[in-house]
């Protein structure tokens, strides 16, 4: 009897290790199989996490591309009442004594569509048209335009530099002249479009230009703006319905809006888009080094975009190159599909409209 309790009691005890082996091996099995599922579901949802986000920006990028080159489906086109493919800077800045009437009339007579000023404030509060806020360059003088009554300021220089056409230098073809008013200068062409830079900070001078472009009904052939932000922001809150340029800081924005794609889905407020082509500063007495140079050649890269260009014409908004005076930067210009050029050789930039009808706007 003890033999066969003790016999009973092995095989007992091995079914049992069996059963315990057999039971472990499954618990295994099913721990490595249910590892398994999860690594498949994670993977699984790592793929649609990465289809949905490869699936949105697709998605972005194409609906950006439709309104990039069909701004009309977003935006209504800006309506404009005139067209400028030549633009006189400063009146023709090489050809005539720079921002004064004679210039502007010589511009004129040469078929330019556009004047284009800058104007500061005197100290008796007359809107004085000139570039610099200093006397120096133009009149030899060391005051301030904001410091002298507009009847005290000196008769301008018969020679001065072209600032934008390196080693050229313009004489004057007459009588001495002064820098004329705002007010003048409306009197005198009061049919052509104009583009007032407003420079300087002196306390009215918005004010002032404004009240004059009302005076004289010119706010549908007048575009107005300057670098500073702060200066564009207060125009545009005086007067919304008069066209507007770029600021610098807007331009900055503008192209970074676009390289992302996400420019044809923001409205835009400016009537215009008026930047420097890079390539002009290989053209000017401006030292550079190496490291500026290359920074200039990446910009030049960026700025020349068609795309963008067209973008903008179908908004109704023109690009207007500066400053321009080589015929080969006409014709870059012109086939980037910008519609117009300022220039400081109105003579030499007619000539070459002449010759190349097609880029006329009429």
């Amino acid at each position: 009897m003890r033999r066969f309790l003790i016999s009973m009691t092995k095989q007992i005890s091995k079914r049992h290790g069996l059963w315990r082996s057999s039971n472990h091996k499954c618990l295994k099995q099913s721990s490595e199989s249910s590892a398994g599922s999860r690594v498949k579901m994670s993977l699984s949802a790592g793929a649609i996490a990465g289809y949905s986000i490869l699936g949105a920006f697709v998605g972005y990028v194409v609906t950006s591309v439709i309104f990039l080159k069909c701004p009309g489906i977003l935006h209504k086109k800006k309506k404009r009442d005139f067209v400028c493919a030549h633009i006189s800077h400063r009146g023709g800045a090489a050809e005539r004594i720079e921002n004064t009437l004679t210039a502007y009339h010589h511009a004129v007579e040469m078929g330019t569509q556009m004047l284009e000023i800058d104007v500061h404030f005197s100290k008796d509060k007359k809107v004085v048209v000139s570039h610099d806020e200093d006397l120096q360059r133009v009149a030899g003088s060391e005051q301030r335009i904001c410091d002298c009554d507009y009847e005290d300021l000196p008769l301008l220089k018969d020679e001065i530099n072209v600032t934008f056409y390196g080693g050229v230098t313009c004489q004057n073809k007459g009588n001495q002249e002064k820098m004329p008013t705002l007010e003048q200068v409306f009197l005198e062409f009061p049919n052509i479009p104009i583009n007032v830079d407003v420079k300087g900070e002196s306390e009215g001078l918005c004010e002032a230009v404004h009240s004059l472009i009302k005076q004289f009904k010119r706010e549908k052939i007048t575009v107005w703006g300057n670098f500073r932000s702060t200066t564009t922001e207060k125009l545009y809150k005086l007067d919304s319905e008069i066209p507007i340029f770029f600021s610098m800081r807007r331009v900055a924005f503008l192209y970074l809006w676009f390289y992302t794609g996400l420019l044809p889905f923001i409205p835009l407020k400016e009537t215009h888009l008026e930047i420097i082509l890079p390539d002009v500063f290989n053209r000017v007495e401006f030292s550079f080094s190496r490291g500026q140079r290359i920074i200039l050649s990446v910009l030049g890269f960026l700025v020349r975009s068609k795309v963008l260009f067209d973008h903008l014409k179908g908004r109704g908004i023109p690009t207007y190159l500066w400053v321009l005076n080589e015929e080969e930067d006409f014709k870059t210009a012109f086939e980037l599909g910008v519609e117009g050029v300022m220039t400081d050789c109105p003579t030499k930039l007619t000539k070459w409209l002449n010759e190349n009808p097609q880029y006329w706007k009429r």
